[in-house]
């Protein structure tokens, strides 16, 4: 059994989306490509029909993390979140004591992560240094080159 990971409506719904694209698109292509390979004859010396397997194989494998992956989802009621902390899909406005510099960040589940839109994994080094913190708390974070601490300025919801 997989861990239990907490989506938004729309997170689960993209999550299903590539699931069904998955198994409706390219497991019927990965069957197709080592057929058209098996027709070519000898299998023993058939380089395309090796890649063809391996293939299928690598994609079973990602539709059945992404089934765990669904399986174990549950969606977030975000109305009834404690806005006096910040939990997963709260909006962490924070303050590198060092220098200065402020950013505002949503922590989300590690498939819905995209730094490139302010989004951070509740799993990520600053997403676990910032779960369960209050505005005006500071939170020393581990990270690769040291230790950052960061200032917690203002929890939101979306």
């Amino acid at each position: 059994m997989g861990k239990i990971s907490y989506y938004t409506a729309e997170g689960l719904k993209k999550l299903r989306d590539e699931l069904n694209y998955l198994k409706d698109v390219e497991r019927p292509k990965a069957s197709q490509a080592i057929a058209d390979a098996r027709d070519k004859g000898d299998l023993s010396e058939n380089a395309e029909y090796d890649a063809a397997k391996e293939a299928q194989g690598l994609l079973e494998m990602k539709i059945s993390k992404l089934e765990d992956i669904v399986a174990n989802a549950r969606i977030i009621n975000e109305s009834k979140l404690d806005t006096s902390k910040a939990l997963i899909h709260s909006k962490v406005k924070i303050k590198n004591e060092a220098n200065g510099k402020e950013m505002t960040y949503k922590l989300v589940s590690q498939t819905e992560a995209d730094l490139k839109n302010g989004k951070i994994s509740v799993d990520s080094p600053i997403g676990k240094g910032l779960l369960g913190k209050k505005a005006g708390e500071k939170a020393e974070i581990k990270v690769p080159n040291g230790t950052v601490v960061f200032e917690i300025l203002e929890i939101t919801r979306d």
